[in-house]
């Protein structure tokens, strides 16, 4: 796992699964809310977010969390794993209005400075519609691409944990590995 995109409903924990997975990992973390909105949320253009995400996606490593399924096809060819977050409405809903409530006026780190958390009707009504939306489009791309990368889909919070002990436990047993060879004991 070298090249890694997140994808999956608002709310459902995206960005904190990358900063988590970049944090065990070393790999840098790339949020794509922070690369697409500018200062005070205004949109960047298509074409320069665009460039923007083929410089990142060019790059030996990475961890890429967001949707914008217009760029799947700039990011699942360079992927080598997809981890789908394929929640149900009422955990990634409650989640967004959670976090619209704990973080009112504040900007998230996976943002653009000066992009407070806000009420905003039209995005609560875009992240309830994503079971009959956008679901369907991920699910479609995913499968087009599939050939690509080692796709995982947790559709429950705690298969996620559970994923994230999985890898703990494997880069252990690699740092123990790494280090018992480097040993001047082990090596006589």
């Amino acid at each position: 796992m070298r090249r890694i995109a997140i994808v999956g409903p608002c709310g459902a924990g995206k960005s904190t699964l990358a900063r988590t997975l970049g944090d065990l990992t070393g790999l840098p973390v790339w949020h794509l809310d922070k690369i697409w909105w500018l200062p005070g949320w205004i949109e960047d253009t298509p074409e320069r977010f665009d460039e923007k995400l083929r410089d990142v996606v060019d790059g030996e490593e990475w961890i890429i969390d967001g949707n914008y399924s217009r760029t799947f096809n700039i990011r699942l060819p360079k992927a080598d794993t997809v981890i789908y977050l394929d929640f149900p409405r009422r955990i990634y809903f409650r989640r967004v209005l959670w976090r619209i409530t704990k973080g009112y006026g504040k900007t998230r780190p996976d943002l653009a400075e000066n992009c407070p958390e806000r009420f905003d009707l039209e995005f609560l009504h875009f992240v309830w519609n994503i079971p009959k939306k956008s679901r369907p489009r991920t699910q479609q791309l995913l499968a087009e691409y599939a050939s690509e990368f080692t796709l995982y889909t947790f559709r429950k919070p705690k298969e996620v944990k559970q994923f994230l002990e999985e890898v703990k436990g494997k880069l252990h047993s690699e740092n123990v590995i790494q280090s018992d060879q480097s040993s001047p004991v082990l090596n006589r």
